[in-house]
């Protein structure tokens, strides 16, 4: 049984930089974007508004984290089995059941009347994006073909994933100060509205020829790793890794995640195909987009700290600084499927983590002086637009050379990469900041590690990439690491 899926006819002559959409295809690009944006605001919108949010409803300070880890848990968590059922039972009905449940939760939240009814909305916001998320990046990858047409529906993706995170931090402080800070999940629902009505109409169904066995061991152990690796690591990031419960969660999640790379090497239809996992672009392709996400995150955590605390700026200059990242990651995202196109994922993928990293060093020249916002405005701009080419380029080079029949799985690792390395970068250096007497002594340890960890991953990334032949839009083709 063939494959559902509709696909963009791109002629095979056309030139690499500029590949001709239909509109049927620039409608099905707009929804799977829209929805991806959506996500993505989802997880700054919220963050200025925590304290308002917290005398309304009457949240304790420990009790805002949750705020945070009852969406971050079930979007993560659930990421990978979601993809695979995509895969197995319609990876538009998984969108369309998701969408659904995203806007119902945020609806939820809007109206919350006390903690247990709010923080249960942002749980199933969570768990509706664990559906969209995996099967939106699927039915892109399957809708467009491999080639210039991908290039570009991947880079407007990735550029509104990096452009929505930046907006939901600016929009959230205006929002909150406007109308408050029931008006953030608001503007989820409304999202969801929008969506919703014009996603049945234009996404093709697509799943694998036939239907496998769910794994259902290995989606109990890697579930439950994932669960439990970014509980302790969103908890960390408020509390320290001294907790109980930190350290507790901490070994669960890594004896499950081994316990899930034992099952999947003995099943016969397993979750996660280890085979893929060995595969050069998939392995060092997630390595890079692991770091630039948690590096990136981290940047955005300790400048936010230093522009407000040590130079005293209000909540709106500092949503002006980064509402300037933004325009600029816009602009990369625009630029980098050319750039791809004339020089390969890999390099670009090399350079952009090498370009993120040295930017990052620069940033070691703030001080406290008022016009070092100046300094930090460029180079976190510049550092974003890296930043967003290694977003765009390591998504194509994991994804190029699978078969449409395990591209959920592939995206699906795609995003469990994005999703962890948003979560484990601020409670690994972050805390350096938080916890340091001086704190602008803080906020250079922890730039200088984590421009020397950046830079470290081009080289690792470029060494392990370097003997793969380029295939299609110059990704690498996906030979396996131990190969010669």
């Amino acid at each position: 049984m063939a494959i559902d899926t509709t696909t963009s006819t791109t002629p095979a002559h056309e030139p690499l930089d500029n590949p001709r959409l239909s509109t049927r295809d620039k409608l099905v690009l707009f929804v799977l974007c829209a929805a991806q944006f959506m996500v993505a605001l989802d997880f700054s919108v919220l963050n200025v508004a925590l304290p308002v949010l917290g005398d309304d409803l009457g949240m304790s300070r420990s009790g805002l984290q949750w705020a945070v880890t009852a969406f971050a848990l079930p979007s993560g968590g659930f990421l990978l089995l979601f993809g695979r059922i995509g895969d197995l039972y319609g990876r538009r009905r998984l969108f369309l059941t998701g969408l659904t449940l995203f806007g119902a939760a945020s609806l939820l939240a809007t109206f919350a009347w006390d903690p247990a009814s709010f923080l249960a909305g942002r749980a199933l916001q969570g768990l509706g994006a664990a559906a969209i998320v995996p099967s939106g990046m699927s039915l892109l990858t399957t809708t467009f073909p491999e080639g210039p047409a991908r290039d570009r529906a991947l880079g407007i993706s990735g550029t509104l994933l990096s452009l929505g995170f930046t907006v939901g931090m600016v929009a959230g402080g205006v929002l909150t100060d406007a109308l408050g800070w029931r008006s953030t999940m608001g503007l989820l629902t409304v999202f969801a509205l929008i969506v919703l009505p014009l996603a049945p109409g234009l996404l093709p169904e697509s799943r694998t020829p036939d239907r496998p066995r769910l794994d259902v061991p290995g989606a109990i152990t890697v579930t439950g790793g994932l669960l439990s690796l970014i509980y302790s690591l969103s908890t960390a990031a408020d509390h320290g890794f001294g907790r109980a419960d930190v350290i507790a969660t901490l070994v669960v999640g890594a004896l499950l995640l081994t316990a899930f790379v034992l099952v999947e090497s003995r099943t016969a239809q397993p979750l996660v195909s280890l085979p893929m996992l060995r595969r050069r672009t998939v392995a060092w392709g997630n390595l890079g987009g692991l770091v630039t996400f948690s590096m990136m995150s981290t940047v955005v955590f300790v400048l936010t700290l230093y522009l407000q605390e040590i130079l005293r700026l209000s909540a709106f200059e500092t949503g002006l600084v980064f509402g300037f990242q933004g325009l600029l990651s816009a602009v990369a995202g625009t630029y980098t499927p050319k750039v791809i196109g004339r020089f390969g994922a890999r390099r670009t993928l090399v350079g952009s983590l090498a370009g993120q990293g040295a930017l990052i060093a620069a940033l070691l020249g703030l001080n406290s002086h008022v016009w070092s916002v100046w300094l930090a405005t460029a180079a976190v701009s510049l550092a974003s637009m890296c930043h967003l080419g290694a977003i765009i380029s390591y998504g194509l080079t994991v994804t190029s050379g699978v078969p449409d029949e395990e591209q959920g799985l592939a995206t699906g690792l795609v995003t469990s990469t994005q999703q962890v390395g948003i979560t484990v970068g601020i409670p690994l250096l972050g805390v350096l900041a938080t916890t340091a007497t001086d704190l602008m002594s803080g906020v250079r340890t922890v730039l200088a590690l984590d421009a020397a960890i950046v830079l470290a991953a081009a080289v690792l990334v470029a060494l392990g990439l370097r003997t793969g032949r380029t295939v299609g839009s110059g990704a690498v083709e996906a030979e396996p690491v131990g190969s010669r």
